[in-house]
This record gives C-alpha cells, structure tokens and sequence, in this order.
C-alpha cells in the first residue's frame, strides 16, 4: 500500500522531470538552430560534441550512431530525393584533449563547425579544492568566448607591439594571429553528471534527432546503409574460406578478396 510519504515522493519525481522535459523544449531550439539550420541553409557537413567531462568521453561516440544512423538519408519519407544536406557528421572528444587536435580547424579553417560545448558545473573529482575542475572550466569558457569573438587584426596588432615584436615582424605574422570569429556554438551547462542529468542529455539530444528528421522530411527510423553492408559481407565470407581466386566482384573487391587469400 501506497504511504502518502510515497506518493509525495512520486509527484514530486514527475514534478522534476516536467522541469527537465520543460528545459529540453527550450533548448531544443538551440540545438536545431546549430543542427539543421546549419547543415541546411549554411552548409555545414560537420557538428562536433565537446565535453569538458571525462566521464562523458564516449558522449560523442554514443551520439554518432544515434544521429549518423538515423538522419543519414537522401531520399524523403514519399520516397524523392532531397534537395539540400540532411545528417552531419557527428564527432568530437572530452574536453582540452580536443584543443591540441582539432580546434585549430574549428578557429581558423575553412570549414564552418557548429559546436555543442557541455560541461558540468560541480566536478566529481574536487581535487585540489576544486583547482583542477576551475582550469577544465576555464578552458570550457575560453574557448565559447574565442570561437564567437576570434580577434581582430586591430587587436592583434595591439598585442604584436606591446610585446616588444619589430614592425617587419609583425607585418608577416599578423595575418596568422586573425580569429574571425562568428563561429556557432551551444554552451550547455549542467549542476553536475549524474544519472539523471545524464538521462536528460540523452533525451535532449534524442528528441533533436527525432525533430530534424520531421524538418527534413525523412525516416530517422531506418538503417537501409547499415543493412547493405552485412548482406554483401555474408556473400563475401564464404568465399574467403579457401584460395581459389574470386572474378565475381567488382575489380577493387576481387584484387583485395585475392591478396588477401594469397597471404592465408
């Protein structure tokens, strides 16, 4: 039998996850904004997940196969194929890991990246009284600032002659040190990472799925791509089970089943 202390419990559960379904319909639109809107009307063929977690490490990874593999169509749900670019590629690493990578492309290169930056406001390692959690935020924050100020030449400029650089110097270099900044990024951040939050992220990113699927007009439900390859893989095994030489693919596959027979 129910207590009212039970069902005090209950609602108040169902209370806190209105409030989270609240907050992923007001953020969704932010998410969308840097999702489809990006892929579609700017062109965008990539959207990277950041977060300044380690226990979100694979969050990046999890999200390649829940979007890649829903959102990765060209053909409508009628069936005609689409006139603009529908799923991104997902990827993306923890934390300052990635600022030693890749962020040098997403400051500076050719290609417009839209970000997720997600980080937890409260560390579940408070080392050194938190010190180490404050740089990893630092950093978070930093770089959100950087990607939508970057740095004019004028600020540039300024920073090459107060530290003493000749003007000959500065006229080459400065080209180099130029942000343009405007580069699109979401900042989400959560109390902390927990079960629950975590749940919460998930959905979020789920439900963003599911709404460009409905903006492109395809089926998020399907895995046709994923189909085609275990069904030619089943073909090809058999034939991988002895030496005799295969003619019955296509020149590439036949040359690559055949060395690799020779080598058994």
């Amino acid at each position: 039998m129910l207590t009212l202390i039970d069902c005090l419990q209950e609602l108040i559960s169902w209370i806190t996850i209105s409030k989270i379904l609240l907050l992923i319909r007001m953020h969704l639109l932010s998410l969308l904004c840097l999702g489809s809107g990006m892929a579609t009307f700017f062109g965008s063929e990539t959207h990277a997940l950041l977060p300044y977690d380690q226990y979100l490490h694979r969050f990046a990874a999890y999200f390649q196969q829940g979007d890649m593999e829903s959102n990765g169509k060209y053909v409508t749900r009628q069936g005609t194929p689409v006139n603009y670019s529908t799923g991104p590629i997902v990827w993306g690493e923890p934390g300052t890991n990635g600022q030693h990578a890749f962020y040098q492309l997403i400051h500076q290169g050719t290609k417009l990246i839209p970000a997720d930056f997600i980080a937890p406001a409260v560390s579940h390692n408070p080392i050194e009284n938190n010190l180490h959690h404050k740089i990893l935020l630092a950093n978070f924050l930093a770089q959100t600032e950087a990607l939508a100020k970057g740095k004019s030449p004028a600020e540039a400029e300024a920073e090459l002659k107060a530290s003493g650089m000749s003007p000959d110097h500065i006229q080459r270099i400065l080209p180099h040190k130029v942000f343009q900044g405007n580069r699109p990024t979401n900042s989400i951040v959560v109390k902390k990472v927990t079960p629950f939050t975590l749940g919460a992220l998930i959905a979020m990113y789920e439900h963003k799925i599911f709404v460009q699927g409905v903006i492109w007009n395809i089926n998020s439900y399907d895995q046709w791509g994923v189909e085609l390859g275990k069904a030619l893989a089943k073909a090809i095994e058999p034939e991988l089970q002895d030496k005799t030489p295969i003619s019955s693919h296509d020149g590439s596959t036949n040359g690559l089943i055949n060395f690799i027979k020779s080598h058994y």
